[in-house]
């Protein structure tokens, strides 16, 4: 029978110092009045008086427990039944294991191999309130020997730490929130009133104390342009949510902030709201975000002029050209179309996270753009040597969409099947009407997408070096790209694969979009992770 376990915690200060001190005075004077009180004559059956009034002393200020030799409880101390709930019926005569949080074999062992030689243990234990929580104990357990020196039983005495180490808890991390970079608030959740400011919240005040006790965050809210803090806490406690992040112009400055609703709905109920200024971030994002998009725009120019000349060349404009230098032309010229995609994506990247990527909403057939995107991928389906079937293209599916934005995601998707497709494989694209919208899906046969890298698939950048797709290169841009435009024009977009069994791209597209579907910037900043 398992009777005791312990936690890795390690005390400090004088709880750890002084209670195997006072356990062991404590368990000397039990065992004493025990031994005294078996020896005592039958014309004084209760004892030495100065020693009973001791004992009931001692036993009010430690919880006592005893147990016999088979583990069984045969004492406990009221202030023990005070602190776990038990009653007194509900132990005595019961494994002592009962009071114990978990189960620990190689402590068990430990504890029983010195009471078996007459030797104490001190340590840390769990023990298990009736209503199942836990406390945490420091605690003495010495061996009973009778007259005979046999062991017959152990008696234990412990003391509850657990509010002592809860404050090192707490001190500890209240130290960790007052060294912190970022501004940290606690609010209290009823009186909103600011119970704490670590040092980088107080700096930007201009305060050196507890200049905050008597401030709300609802008088926060008013001075310092802070409402959309003050709502998003208002908005947990409708919701019955314990976490909301936000971006918020508060003092003027922009930040991310995160609030936790700690102790919900009880007296002790706290918002911490930690503000984490992005200014710097954003303008290095904006300087990023320029030097790209100039670049990629005076890269575009050149590169349409080249490959415009290439195209005349080709066309036989200047004259008639050697086979070899035809072909060295058709390989320029297919790289310059690659170039153009490039530029093409990372222009479109830039207005993503910048959120000026707008659409042209119009009432269109989408079983039309997926002609019109058969038509832009037939070179590379050509070269791949894939075949197309279509299913569901027969009927009309009108939708109020950006065409273009759309078509831009099928060749993405179509291209992709025909990369990573054998050369006579088969891919299915279908169309399919649903309740509120249309499904289209994009069907190959090819290598599929390893389990691992799922998780990636619409990331920008996407890591999969070590896969076949990471093999086929491209600016790993393009799914990011369609998650956002497809998600910006209200739809989804998934995907199902298994390695080697190949791969289905799936999209949704409401038939009717809100007003608000120009302003993207948003959700679709926040999806393309």
């Amino acid at each position: 029978m398992l009777w005791y376990t312990v936690t890795a915690k390690v005390m400090t200060g004088f709880a750890a110092e002084a209670f195997p001190v006072i356990g062991a005075i404590i368990i000397a004077a039990l065992t004493s009045a025990l031994a005294l009180r078996k020896s005592a004559p039958p014309s004084r059956p209760t004892g030495d008086v100065s020693l009973a009034q001791q004992l009931r002393l001692l036993r009010t200020h430690t919880m006592v427990n005893v147990v016999d030799t088979e583990n069984l409880l045969v004492e406990v101390n009221d202030l023990l039944l005070e602190a776990t709930g038990f009653s007194r019926d509900e132990l005595i005569g019961q494994p002592v294991a009962k009071l114990y949080a978990n189960d620990n074999v190689s402590l068990t062992d430990e504890i029983r191999s010195k009471l078996s030689n007459q030797q104490g243990w001190q340590g840390e234990t769990l023990l298990r309130r009736r209503d199942g929580s836990i406390c945490i104990t420091q605690t003495t357990v010495t061996p009973l020997v009778d007259s005979d020196g046999k062991w017959i039983g152990s008696i234990s005495a412990r003391t509850d730490i657990t509010k002592t180490i809860d404050l090192i808890a707490e001190r500890d991390i209240g130290l960790t929130l007052h060294e912190l970079r970022d501004d940290v608030w606690i609010v209290d959740e009823q009186a909103e009133t600011f119970k704490y400011m670590n040092r980088a919240a107080k700096r930007r005040f201009g305060w050196t104390s507890k200049a905050y006790a008597d401030l709300t965050l609802s008088q926060m809210a008013q001075d310092q342009d802070c409402k959309a803090v003050l709502d998003a806490c208002a908005a947990l406690k409708s919701k019955k949510e314990t976490f909301e992040k936000l971006e918020a112009c508060i003092f003027g400055t922009k930040f991310d902030v995160s609030i936790k609703w700690l102790h919900p709905n009880t007296p002790n109920g706290r918002f911490l709201i930690m503000l984490n200024d992005i200014t710097d971030r954003m303008a290095e994002e904006r300087k990023q975000a320029d030097f790209v998009s100039m670049v990629s725009h005076e890269l575009r120019s050149p590169l349409t002029s080249i490959k415009g000349a290439m195209g005349l060349l080709l066309s036989r404009a200047a004259g008639e050209l050697s086979p070899q230098a035809v072909g060295l032309l058709e390989i320029a010229h297919r790289n310059a179309d690659r170039l153009v995609l490039i530029i093409n994506d990372i222009l479109d990247m830039e207005k993503i996270s910048s959120g000026r990527l707008d659409f042209d909403i119009k009432e269109f057939d989408v079983s039309e753009m997926v002609h019109e995107a058969l038509r832009s991928n037939a070179a590379t389906q050509q070269r791949s040597g894939v075949n197309i079937r279509c299913i569901g293209l027969d009927v009309p599916h009108m939708i109020q969409t950006d065409s273009n934005r759309i078509i831009q995601v099928l060749i993405n998707l179509m291209s992709n099947a025909a990369k990573f497709s054998k050369p006579g494989a088969t891919i299915e694209v279908m169309v399919e009407r649903l309740a509120s919208g249309v499904r289209v899906s994009v069907r190959d046969e090819g290598t599929g997408i390893p389990e691992k890298d799922h998780h990636k698939i619409f990331q920008r950048f996407a890591d999969m070096a070590n896969s076949d797709r990471g093999a086929k290169g491209g600016t790993g841009l393009g799914l990011s790209i369609c998650k956002a435009i497809v998600e910006g024009l209200g739809g989804t977009i998934s995907f199902e694969s298994r390695e080697g069994e190949g791969t289905t791209f799936m999209f949704t597209l409401p038939t009717k979009i809100s007003d608000n579907i120009n302003e993207p910037s948003g959700p679709i900043l926040r999806s393309v992770g």
